[in-house]
C-alpha cells in the first residue's frame, strides 16, 4: 500500500498536523485560543446556548461579495442567462460580429446591376409608413418636403379676400372650393366663415345672400361641422369690433346664424350651446326669435331682401309691393330704404314705369270734379323726386320709366280712358317737383328699339 494512504483523514480535530501525519503530542486547538475564548465565553452579559464554534461569514468580504454574485438574481427572479459565459469564456459567439454598428459602410458602386441613385443621394427624407402622413406638398426653394399648412396665417387670409371678391363677380361655389383645395391650409379653415361674413356685413342684400349660398356649398367637405362652429364662435367674439364699422352688425349676425341653422350648415344644438355660454347675448335671442316665427323656413331663405340676387320676376313683384305700401303710406323714408334694398340699380326704371302705372289705374277711376283725383300720381311723383335728390335713383331712370310708360300708352288707355291726360299731369308734376325741369322722353327712347328687360335679368335690345 502506498505511503499517503496510511495517513489519517484530515477533520478538524487533525487541522495543522501537516508536517506531522500521525498527529502525536500536537493539540488541534492552541493553549492559548482555548484560554481566550474560555474568557470570552465567562464575560458578564456574555450567554452562549451553543457551546459549539460557528464560524460566520463578515459582511464585506471576499467570499460574502462571491455569494451575491451568484444568488442574487436567482433570489430576485430577474435571473438572465444570457450572461452566463456559456464555457470557454465567451469564446466562439457572434455578438460583436452580427451587431449591424460594428458594419463597415461598403462604397457603393454605380456599376452594380442593382445600383439605387436614391440609395446614393443625400436628397431623401425620411418619413413614416402611415398613409395617413401629413404631407402637403413640396418646395422648391429649400429642397424639402411641406407638412402642414403651406401658408402662413396672414397670406391664407389674402388669398382667402381675393378669392371671395372674385366670387362675388363670377358667383361660382365650385371655384372656390377649387381654390382653397390648392391652398392646402385645413388648418386655417374655420376663419372662413367669420372672414366670408365679415366681407358681407359691408356688401349689400346680394353678397349677403352669395355668402349664404357658399356656406351651404362648402359644408361639409371641405368644412366640416367643427370649423363651420369654430368660425361663427370666432365671429361672434369678433361682433365688438365689427360694431364700429357696421352699426347694425348684430342684425344681420343674427340673420346669418338662422339662415345657416336653416341650411343645416349648423345645428340647432349650437344655438342652445352658445345660449348658454354667453347669457343674454342679443345675437342669439334674435337667431332664435327668427327660428320660432311661423314659416320660418320660408321667411329665412328670402332673409336678405328682394335685392339678393333673385330672378326678375320675383324683383317685379317686390317692386310691386312696395309701391303699393307706399301709397296707402305716404312715407318718403320707409320708401326710399326699401328702394336701396332692391339694389338693382340698373332696373330702376322698371320701378318708375311701375309706379307710373299704378297711380294712373287708382286716379283713372275717380270723377274729374274729386278733389283727390290726381292725388296719387302727385304722391308718386313727390316719391319719384324724392330718390332723384337723395341721389338713389338717377335723372337718366326716371327719363327712361317714363318713356316705356308711353310706349305701353296705347294698352294703359283700354283700361284707363283718361291715361293720356293723367299722364301729361304727371310730367308736369314731376317737373314742378324738380324746380321746372322737363323729363322729356329721351330720343333712343322713343322709338319701338327700346332695351327690353327679360325675365333672366338680362339687358336685350
Amino acid at each position: 500500500m502506498a505511503e499517503f494512504a496510511k495517513r489519517p483523514e484530515v477533520t478538524v480535530t487533525t487541522m495543522g498536523r501537516v508536517h506531522n501525519p500521525t498527529g502525536e503530542g500536537v493539540r488541534a486547538i492552541s493553549s492559548q485560543v482555548q484560554a481566550k475564548v474560555l474568557k470570552h465565553a465567562t464575560a458578564p452579559g456574555h450567554e452562549n446556548t451553543n457551546n459549539d464554534h460557528e464560524t460566520k461569514v463578515k459582511e464585506g468580504t471576499a467570499k460574502r461579495n462571491i455569494t451575491r454574485k451568484k444568488t442574487a438574481d436567482k433570489d430576485s427572479g430577474n435571473y438572465n442567462s444570457a450572461h452566463k459565459k456559456q464555457g470557454g469564456h465567451g469564446k466562439g459567439q457572434w455578438k460583436a460580429e452580427m451587431d449591424p454598428i460594428n458594419a463597415d459602410d461598403l462604397p457603393i458602386d454605380e456599376d452594380d446591376p442593382i445600383y439605387d441613385p436614391a440609395e446614393d443621394s443625400d436628397k431623401y427624407i425620411l418619413t413614416s409608413i402611415d398613409t395617413d402622413a401629413d404631407k402637403r406638398g413640396y418646395d422648391q426653394t429649400t429642397a424639402k418636403a411641406v407638412y402642414g399648412p403651406m401658408l402662413t396665417m396672414q397670406e391664407f387670409k389674402f388669398q382667402l379676400l381675393e378669392c371671395l371678391k372674385e366670387y362675388f363677380d363670377s358667383c361660382d361655389t365650385d371655384e372656390v372650393i377649387r381654390t382653397l383645395e390648392e391652398l392646402r391650409c385645413q388648418e386655417f379653415h374655420s376663419e372662413i366663415p367669420k372672414k366670408a361674413i365679415s366681407l358681407a356685413l359691408d356688401k349689400g342684400p346680394r353678397e349677403r345672400e352669395l355668402i349664404s349660398r357658399l356656406l351651404t356649398c362648402l359644408h361639409p367637405t371641405p368644412l366640416s361641422m367643427d370649423e363651420m362652429e369654430a368660425g361663427f364662435v370666432a365671429l361672434l367674439d369678433s361682433l365688438d369690433d365689427l360694431t364700429t364699422d357696421v352699426p347694425d352688425a348684430h342684425t344681420m349676425v343674427a340673420s346669418f346664424l338662422a339662415r345657416a341653422v336653416v341650411d343645416e350648415v349648423l345645428s340647432p344644438a349650437f344655438l342652445s350651446e352658445q345660449n348658454n355660454e354667453r347669457p343674454g347675448d342679443t345675437v342669439i335671442e334674435k337667431a332664435v326669435n327668427l327660428l320660432s316665427r311661423e314659416h320660418c323656413n320660408a321667411r329665412l331663405e328670402r332673409v336678405w331682401g328682394p335685392g339678393d340676387g333673385r330672378p326678375v320676376a320675383e324683383l317685379k313683384v317686390g317692386m310691386d309691393q312696395l309701391l303699393q305700401e307706399y301709397l296707402m303710406s305716404r312715407e318718403l323714408d320707409e320708401a326710399a330704404r326699401c328702394v336701396k334694398e332692391l339694389e338693382c340699380r340698373h332696373f330702376h326704371h322698371e320701378l318708375i314705369k311701375r309706379g307710373t302705372k299704378a297711380a294712373m289705374e287708382v286716379d283713372g277711376v275717380k270723377a274729374p270734379d274729386d278733389p283727390s283725383a290726381l292725388s296719387n300720381l302727385d304722391a308718386m311723383a313727390a316719391l319719384f323726386a324724392f330718390l332723384v335728390r337723395n341721389a338713389i335713383v338717377s335723372e337718366y331712370q326716371v327719363k327712361k320709366g317714363v318713356a316705356r310708360v308711353h310706349q305701353i300708352l296705347d294698352d294703359i288707355t283700354l283700361d284707363v280712358p283718361m291715361a293720356p291726360k293723367l299722364l301729361a299731369s304727371f310730367e308736369a308734376m314731376l317737373a314742378e317737383q324738380d324746380n321746372g325741369k322737363s323729363y322729356p322722353v329721351p330720343e333712343d327712347e322713343a322709338t319701338p328699339a327700346v332695351l327690353d328687360i327679360k325675365d333672366d335679368g338680362e339687358q336685350h335690345a
